[in-house]
C-alpha cells in the first residue's frame, strides 16, 4: 500500500518539489511530479534544468518518448503508466494515479485554500486506510529560528 507523506506550510511549493527531486534522484528511484497546471509544469522543468548548477537533473514530460529511460516525469497531465516509485504532488487535488506509487508526498503551500485543499487530501487519504506522516515546515523554520 502507498505510504503517504504530508509536508504542510510550504512557502514556495515549487522549490520543495525541487529539492525533493533531489533528494530521490540521488536515492537512484523514479519520480513523477503530478503539477497543477500547465505553468506550474513549465516553472518546475526550469528549475530542473538551472539547478543545480553543477549537475543536471534528467527529467522529460509524460508524452516523451524518452519518458521509459528517464528517472523524472515532470507533467500535469491525469494518469501515469510505467515505474511507479515515488510521487510528489502539487494538485489540490488527489491524483487519481496515486495508488500505483510505493510513496506519495504532498506538498501543501501556506495559502488559506490551499491548506484547506490539504486538510481534504489528509481526510480523503485517512478514510482510505493509508498510512501517513506529517510535517509542518512552518512550525520546523520557526523552531530553526527563521
Amino acid at each position: 500500500m502507498t505510504t503517504i507523506e504530508f509536508y504542510t506550510g510550504v512557502a514556495n511549493p515549487l522549490h520543495a518539489a525541487h529539492k525533493l527531486a533531489l533528494k530521490v534522484h540521488a536515492a537512484k528511484r523514479r519520480l513523477r511530479i503530478a503539477t497543477p497546471d500547465a505553468v506550474a509544469t513549465d516553472q518546475l522543468d526550469r528549475l530542473l534544468w538551472e539547478s543545480p548548477d553543477d549537475g543536471f537533473v534528467p527529467h522529460v514530460r509524460l508524452d516523451s518518448t524518452l519518458r521509459d529511460a528517464t528517472p523524472i516525469i515532470v507533467d500535469h497531465a491525469d494518469g501515469h503508466d510505467g515505474a511507479a516509485d515515488v510521487l510528489i504532488s502539487l494538485r489540490g487535488t488527489p491524483p487519481s494515479f496515486f495508488a500505483r506509487f510505493e510513496r506519495l508526498i504532498e506538498i501543501v503551500g501556506i495559502d488559506d485554500e490551499i491548506a484547506k485543499s490539504g486538510r481534504a487530501r489528509w481526510q480523503f487519504y485517512k478514510e482510505r486506510g493509508y498510512e501517513m506522516t506529517h510535517t509542518d515546515l512552518s512550525r520546523a523554520k520557526a523552531r530553526a529560528g527563521g
